[in-house]
């Protein structure tokens, strides 16, 4: 690899140190490297990406390396994840070990990661993406809500509960994991539907095929009550339902490409990093 592209997250990096740090050790090594260029908000500015180049290395943790694959969209840069939070999941690399990390990216291309992705299409056009999941999860007064789970046209459940939460296999140890969802390997194919705080004696999750298509229907209120609820994709952007509206969920047409370096088995490193967690 000739051409990398840094994204930093700026609150673990406030004055770039260890981004310039990184940006000298890949030019003293006759590459080329540009550093991202973002907004007030803290997203990629669309369209300031180089053509050229060949590998995102992301500086932060978890939240910033699927906040650079939204960002990134359609874009599907190959990206390294280089640790500067706690627990780091998704990212490969420790920050002590980068420049072993780029003597081997310098070296040639290295495996890739394909990490499937879900789409969730809500009020006929309106649509986002998510890396871990899609969560829609009540508003205001603490009570129960009804959601109605159909998948390809047949209603699967009716689940009275705080929310639900739909996950890809990457996001299952997130969200989904705290829940009481399965951990399924970040590579495998599925979508993993996990009521959150279901009242009932005998409400599981349950994993569908990645080809399904789900729709989750904000049901009525007792007593005629319009309910309110929280759409949320990846933690992220946001968005208010009420009762009768619903959201279509399937499998992304892209996918997160993510470098993988390390040679530890995911249950290895599941353990690592998930105990006392």
């Amino acid at each position: 690899m000739d051409c990398f592209y840094i994204i930093t997250n700026k609150l673990k990096d406030k004055d770039y140190a260890i981004t310039n740090e990184i940006r000298r050790y890949i030019e003293e090594h006759g590459k080329k490297c540009c550093v991202s260029e973002k907004d007030g908000e803290g997203h990629i500015i669309p369209g300031t990406v180089p053509d050229d180049a060949q590998c995102g290395l992301v500086l932060g943790g978890d939240g910033t390396l699927i906040r650079a694959v939204r960002d990134l969209g359609a874009r599907t840069l190959p990206l390294l994840g280089i640790n500067l939070g706690t627990l780091g999941y998704l990212a490969d690399v420790e920050l002590k070990d980068y420049k072993d990390a780029l003597d081997r990216l310098f070296e040639g291309m290295p495996d890739i990661e394909e990490r499937m992705m879900l789409e969730g299409v809500f009020r006929n056009t309106r649509k986002d993406l998510a890396m871990n999941d899609i969560v829609l999860a009540r508003e205001g007064k603490v009570r129960i809500v009804s959601f109605n789970i159909y998948v390809n046209g047949t209603l699967l459940n009716t689940y009275h509960a705080d929310g639900v939460i739909l996950s890809t296999p990457t996001g299952s140890t997130g969200y989904n994991l705290s829940a009481g969802g399965p951990i399924i390997e970040p590579t495998a194919e599925m979508i993993v539907i996990t009521p959150i705080c279901s009242h009932a004696l005998n409400t599981s999750s349950v994993v569908l095929s990645a080809d399904d298509v789900i729709e989750v229907e904000i049901c009525e209120g007792r007593y005629g009550r319009q309910e309110q609820v929280s759409l949320c994709f990846d933690g992220a952007e946001q968005t208010t339902l009420v009762t009768g509206e619903r959201v279509c969920i399937r499998r992304a047409e892209q996918s997160a490409r993510l470098i993988k370096l390390s040679r530890e088995s995911f249950m290895k490193t599941m353990r690592r990093k998930m105990k006392g967690n």
